[in-house]
């Protein structure tokens, strides 16, 4: 996480034109990182390489993260970590093991679903707010469902 955000300050900062002018900055800054696991970085943080240099989604979004990469980030957070998947009112309520909600939360922010307004991760439950109840009941489903398949589809 650390090394993510770093990468983000820096592209952030000023023109960053290369992975080679990356790994400079990153190594001054006590971050050894090889090019495989830099440029899986820069594709996970979704940045987009310019004339300028790489840039960021504004306001942290996900916009350059294709929507197919972000739900199967999203699946694999749901079967690795969900134990279970409940409906209450206008909010969903996620259940997991210790610590694992803050990472399923990142994922479903992530995503970009547009029944849920935003996710807030304890320890290990997150609670997602939609829009209305039967906005969470159908996000309910969508995400039991997607606790079994591959792949999270609109849907589902």
């Amino acid at each position: 996480m650390r090394r993510r955000q770093t990468i983000l300050g820096l592209i952030r900062s000023g023109p960053v034109r290369s992975q080679t002018q990356l790994q400079r900055l990153l190594r001054r800054r006590g971050l050894r990182v090889a090019q495989p696991t830099l440029s899986r970085d820069l594709r996970d943080l979704g940045l987009a390489k310019t004339p300028r240099g790489y840039v960021a989604p504004e306001g942290g979004g996900t916009r350059f993260v294709p929507a197919p990469r972000r739900e199967a980030r999203l699946g694999r957070a749901l079967r690795g970590f969900v134990l279970s998947v409940r409906a209450a009112g206008t909010v969903v309520v996620l259940r997991t093991p210790a610590a694992a909600a803050p990472p399923v939360a990142h994922a479903l922010d992530e995503a970009a679903l547009p029944e849920a307004v935003g996710a807030l991760a304890g320890d290990d439950t997150v609670f997602i707010a939609t829009t209305s109840e039967r906005a969470a009941r159908a996000l309910a489903r969508r995400l039991t469902a997607a606790l079994s398949r591959p792949a999270l589809r609109k849907g589902a």
